[in-house]
């Protein structure tokens, strides 16, 4: 459980960080939301293979668990991502 926990505190700290960027840089706000989206992605694909590997060291049931935690964590970071992304392109339309 603590690598998921590790996990949500470091997604949290991307999208935090990148808000933060956001806000300081309000005439580049569609790139910064584009480099948010980024950060987001890849954040989640790090949780999401720790997850993986933690998965490898299992067997059965809890093996299968943390594989399908795994592909939640990506699904959700990838959503998220996909989110930002489209607000960039609002943005962008907007300016």
């Amino acid at each position: 459980m603590k690598a998921i926990t590790t996990s949500r505190l470091a997604m949290i700290a991307v999208v935090a960080a990148g808000s933060l960027g956001l806000a300081a840089c309000n005439n580049k706000a569609d790139d910064a939301t584009e480099q948010q989206a980024d950060a987001v992605e890849q954040s989640s694909d790090a949780a999401a293979d720790a997850l993986e590997n933690q998965a490898d060291t299992m067997t059965g049931a809890a093996s299968e668990a943390v594989e399908e935690k795994a592909d939640a964590v990506e699904a959700a970071g990838e959503a998220k991502s996909d989110a930002l992304e489209d607000k960039a392109d609002q943005i962008r339309k907007q300016n």
